[in-house]
C-alpha cells in the first residue's frame, strides 16, 4: 500500500505525515511538495519526496503514480476561484493517475455555512464524485491554533480578550488532532464513501478561554464584546494587514451566529477525546 500526502510541507501535511510514521512504515508514505527541498526532513526518515504542484497537472499526474490512497489538502491560497482550478487539476490528475482513494480535507458542515470558504469546499467535494472514485470527507472543523496562538500573550497582558464573537460557541479542534483523524482513516479500513464532521463534541465560548487564560496565567482576564468593525479596527490599528483584519471579523461574526456550534462524535469515534481547551492554551503560554 502507498499512502500519497499532499502539501507536505505545510502544518497539517507534515503532522499528517509524523501521524503516519507511527502507524506504518516510511517505505509507504509518499510526500508531495511544491519545493522538494524543503522535504528533505521526510526523505531522511525514509519517505519518499516527489515534486507536485497544483498549478501544474502533470507534475501531478507523475506524483500520484501508484497511489492507493491519497490525501488531498486543500490549498492555503487565499483566492477561492483560484482555489477551485487547483483543486480541479488535483482532482483530475488523481483520476488519470489511477488512485484508488481519496480522502479530501473540507470544512465541517459546508452546506449550512456563510463563510466563502464553504463554496470552495463543496465544489470539490462534487468534483471528486465525478471521478467514481471511493472517497472519504474529512470535514475538519476550525483549527484552535486560529483562536488560540501567541498573540494571547497580548490579550493576558492587558487583561481582556477582544472580540465580536459574543457569547457564540466553538468546535475547534487542534491540527494535531485532525491530523491524526486523518492518518488514522488513511491506515484504517470500512472508510470508503464516508463523510466526517471533525468537530469538537465540547464546544467552547471567548468567555470560557478568557477564564482559562486567568486559571493558566494567574492573571485576570476578561472577554470584551465589540461590533464587527469595531474589532476590524482594533486589529488594523494593532498592525494586522486588513484583509486579515477583515477576515478574522467575519470568522467571528460566524461565530457569533452559530456558525462553529454544532457537534458530532466523528472525531471522538476515530481519535478517541481530544484536545482539551485549556491543555492548548497552556501549551501556547507557557511554551
Amino acid at each position: 500500500m502507498s499512502i500519497v500526502v499532499t502539501g507536505a510541507t505545510g502544518q497539517l501535511g507534515g503532522l499528517v505525515i509524523e501521524h503516519l510514521l507511527k502507524k506504518v512504515p516510511a517505505g509507504q508514505i509518499i510526500a508531495i511538495a511544491r519545493n522538494v527541498e524543503k522535504a528533505s526532513a521526510l526523505t531522511d526518515l525514509g519517505v519518499e519526496v516527489r515534486h507536485g504542484d497544483y498549478l501544474d497537472p502533470e507534475s501531478l499526474h507523475k506524483a500520484f503514480a501508484g497511489a492507493s490512497r491519497l490525501l488531498f489538502i486543500s490549498s492555503p491560497d487565499a483566492d477561492d476561484t483560484l482555489r477551485i482550478v487547483q483543486h480541479a487539476n488535483v482532482v483530475k490528475a488523481a483520476r488519470d493517475a489511477g488512485v484508488k482513494h481519496i480522502a479530501y480535507t473540507g470544512y465541517a458542515f459546508a452546506e449550512e455555512s456563510k463563510l466563502p470558504l464553504a463554496h470552495v469546499h463543496l465544489a470539490t467535494e462534487y468534483s471528486i464524485r465525478t471521478t467514481n472514485i471511493p472517497y472519504t470527507f474529512l470535514r475538519n472543523a476550525l483549527y484552535t491554533e486560529v483562536f488560540v496562538n501567541p498573540a494571547l500573550g497580548a490579550s493576558v497582558e492587558h487583561g481582556a480578550v477582544v472580540t465580536n464573537t459574543g457569547s457564540g460557541r466553538i468546535n475547534s479542534v487542534t491540527r494535531s488532532d485532525l491530523a491524526l483523524a486523518a492518518a488514522t482513516v488513511l491506515t484504517g479500513e470500512g472508510h470508503e464513501n464516508k463523510t466526517y464532521n471533525l468537530v469538537s463534541n465540547q464546544t467552547w465560548s471567548f468567555d470560557d478561554l478568557a477564564q482559562i487564560l486567568s486559571e493558566v496565567s494567574g492573571k485576570k482576564v476578561v472577554h470584551q464584546s465589540v461590533s464587527f468593525e469595531e474589532e476590524r479596527n482594533i486589529l488594523v490599528n494593532a498592525g494586522v494587514p486588513e484583509p486579515f483584519a477583515v477576515l478574522t471579523a467575519v470568522i467571528y461574526n460566524a461565530v457569533s451566529e452559530g456558525e462553529t456550534s454544532k457537534t458530532t462524535d466523528d472525531l471522538q469515534k476515530l481519535i478517541g477525546s481530544p484536545t482539551l481547551l485549556k491543555e492548548t492554551v497552556r501549551q501556547v503560554l507557557q511554551g
